[in-house]
């Protein structure tokens, strides 16, 4: 039985109007629909959304369990308590059970009958797929027995190498149903990095492509897979989708579109198990500094609540629905990037989900940045988001929207991975504006891996605030705080989470004693979640995101730790040392510098540049090839042996040097001047020695 008996459900279901044809802003907004039901339902009304927010971070039982209600979740048991217990061991909907594919395709008999598909996917040769949601289901289930019958059941692990195809979400899904836990690499990442974060997981079975087609070439993935295979004793069958893009045949492998082809009275009869609400759904990797990337374990049910209110943020509706009718979301990502995981949350509510496989740059000439944009005008995509950093590459492309085809079902844009700047916005803006969609709605959204939701997000219902995040998301008791635990206004702070979120990780897989996760996430504060992110936090409730306060790195959506670098470059025995950063440009993108020190009396030329950038690109991506190469004497490090890079980035960001870097604490203090020097010479030439950097707390 539900919990509650579908009142929201039926809202999405009838609409708020007659409309057919929905034009740009013609819907409405998902977060009104949701306040006039509290106050139908609940008796409550708020003068604006700041008071909405903060009765949802205040009274956080009263809260989720409305959002239980309004979007009608079902659960055969009920709920012995909401929230017990504070971070970072807080738990909640005790009593509860769930299953994200149960959520997914409650959806599908009304979709289909509306004739809205549930995933439109193309990739960069140009050929299209639609499933319908019963394909969806039909496929899902017959993956899921195909899995069982090779022993796959609750808690094992189920890894997957593949791209953003929608057979990923199929082995996803199939995964969630049989309660396996599913975790993912992108074909974009070097072996290495496959193995260091998939080998922590020990999985029992892994699905992988034998190739890609990506930047205008084919590209052979069939012996990557037989390294990875060999690398993962645990694995005990491979599935493997043959693209025609492969050298060879992967030998001892299970064909996957035979494993999901499957139509019979087994397949109809399949039903997803209900799990309880905290029961592992994926595995995610968020690397940090020093170590092995962290394994992030999150749970079924806080995955699928906080995405039903992630949608409202969104305005992400049923696709049909009278008032969201032919909804279509994209999200461009790689399957590596935690937007996937995202993108696909659109199902959860009933979206269509659209998604592309390949080069956002395309193949270059003329087409250059244009294969996204006439993707989502071929599809008719309503929803339209990517990384910040897309936008201000479009931007400097000189790309002109409206000679590229018909993007005027395009109703609303996002962005996420970096600042997006105001300018850059604001050129979307007048691009919309050409189109014939003046006063588009960009949605800015701030949040990752770590919750693989967001803490700051976009409401419709607010003013545009370009550069910035319209506002912090309901149930998330976001601040930004100084070094002394205090609340600012209009002053960068670090980000923090006073209070318990549900999507926050269950744990990290293999932190058997919790050390690992304390120490990420309530090392400075007791109890308080620290993010990782510098924020302000403006008079008119809006957000700016300054960069990362930590020295994670993520480069056009992949998310590398510095220490995923260091491992590539220095099995080099010609780099004795290296260290790097990750500066944020002022245009939306960044700029990625690593210091180098040449080993065995060698000195830094083009020979070693280029040993350096091949060790990048073969381990990791080409991603995470550095802009700027800068022969260093020494790094500095603590006396512990840690690079300072933290410091080492805030002096290029314009902090003053006695504020971040002291040298009683560092190892070799007498390289700190050389690293002021460089700093000042480097904002002398990038025009920000004059004014406050964007990470000044000052």
């Amino acid at each position: 039985m539900a919990l509650r008996s579908g009142a929201a459900l039926a809202i999405d279901l009838r609409g708020k109007s007659n409309m057919t044809n929905r034009g740009a802003g013609d819907s409405v907004p998902q977060i009104r629909l949701y306040r006039e039901w509290l106050h139908r339902e609940r008796g409550l009304t708020f003068p604006d959304y700041a008071a909405m927010w903060e009765w949802s971070r205040s009274d956080l039982a009263a809260f989720w369990l409305s959002v239980w209600d309004y979007h009608a979740l079902e659960s055969p048991t009920p709920p012995t308590v909401i929230i017990d217990g504070a971070m970072p061991d807080a738990r909640w909907f005790a009593g509860v059970q769930v299953n994200y594919a149960r959520q997914v395709f409650r959806h599908a008999g009304l979709a289909d009958a509306a004739g809205q598909p549930a995933i439109i996917a193309e990739g960069e040769s140009g050929q299209a797929i639609e499933w319908t949601w019963g394909q969806l289901r039909r496929r899902t289930a017959s993956l899921a027995l195909a899995l069982r019958r090779g022993g796959i059941g609750r808690g094992d692990v189920v890894a997957a190498y593949l791209p953003n195809i929608p057979e990923a979400v199929v082995s996803m899904l199939a995964c969630a149903s049989l309660g396996a836990v599913w975790t993912m690499c992108s074909p974009d990442m070097g072996t290495p990095a496959v193995l260091d974060r998939l080998r922590q997981a020990a999985p029992k079975a892994l699905i992988a492509i034998d190739g890609v087609f990506y930047g205008g070439r084919r590209m052979d993935r069939s012996a990557t897979v037989e390294a990875i295979r060999r690398g993962l004793p645990t694995v005990e069958s491979l599935f493997a989708i043959r693209t025609g893009h492969g050298a060879a045949h992967i030998p001892d492998s299970i064909d996957f579109d035979g494993a999901q082809s499957a139509d019979d009275a087994g397949v109809a009869a399949f039903e997803p198990e209900w799990l309880p609400f905290d029961h592992p759904l994926w595995i995610l990797y968020s690397s940090g500094t020093t170590g092995l990337p962290k394994a992030i374990v999150h749970g079924h049910g806080g995955i699928v609540i906080s995405a039903c209110v992630g949608n409202m943020h969104l305005d992400l509706g049923p696709s049909y629905s009278l008032n969201t009718v032919g909804e279509k979301f994209h999200w461009y990502s790689a399957t590596g990037w935690v937007m996937w995981n995202i993108q696909v949350g659109g199902l959860l509510t009933g979206t269509t989900i659209c998604l592309y496989d390949g080069s956002p740059k395309g193949a270059g000439g003329q087409s250059e940045w244009q294969p996204l944009w006439a993707f989502a005008a071929r599809h008719g995509v309503t929803w339209f988001g990517a990384g910040a950093a897309f936008f201000a590459s479009c931007r400097r492309a000189g790309l002109a929207l409206n000679g590229i085809g018909d993007l005027k079902a395009i109703r609303a844009l996002g962005s996420t991975g970096s600042p997006l700047t105001a300018d850059v916005q604001d050129w979307g803006t007048a691009q919309f504006d050409a189109v014939g969609t003046p006063d588009i709605w960009w949605c800015n959204i701030s949040g990752g891996t770590d919750i693989a939701a967001a803490f700051l997000s976009g409401n419709r219902e607010l003013p545009p605030t370009p550069g910035r995040l319209q506002c912090r998301h309901l149930g998330a008791s976001v601040e930004a705080w100084d070094e002394d635990g205090h609340a600012l206004r209009g002053r960068v702070g670090e980000l923090v989470c006073t209070r318990p979120f549900p999507s926050m990780p269950l744990f990290f897989w293999g932190d058997e004693d919790g050390s690992r996760y304390r120490s990420t996430y309530f090392d400075a504060w007791d109890g308080i979640w620290r993010h990782g992110d510098w924020l302000a936090v403006e008079a008119d409730g809006s957000c700016v995101i300054a960069g990362r306060s930590d020295a994670t790195i993520n480069r056009h959506g992949l998310r590398m730790g510095t220490a995923d670098i260091y491992a590539a470059v220095e099995r080099l025995g010609s780099i004795a040392d290296s260290l790097v950063i990750d500066l944020e440009d002022g245009a939306g993108d960044s700029k990625l510098f690593m210091f180098v020190v040449p080993g065995d009396g060698r000195v830094w030329g083009r020979e070693l540049e280029a040993a350096v950038v091949a060790a990048i690109r073969d381990s990791l991506s080409p991603r995470f090839i550095p802009d700027a190469f800068i022969p260093a004497p020494a790094i500095p490090r603590t006396l512990s042996g840690k690079k300072q890079e933290l410091p080492v980035k805030r002096l290029f960001q314009g902090w003053p040097a006695a504020k971040v870097i002291d040298p009683n604490v560092t190892e070799n203090p007498g390289v700190i001047p050389w690293y002021i020097a460089q700093a000042e010479a480097w904002r002398e030439r990038s025009g920000t020695a004059d004014g406050k950097a964007r990470g000044d707390i000052g």
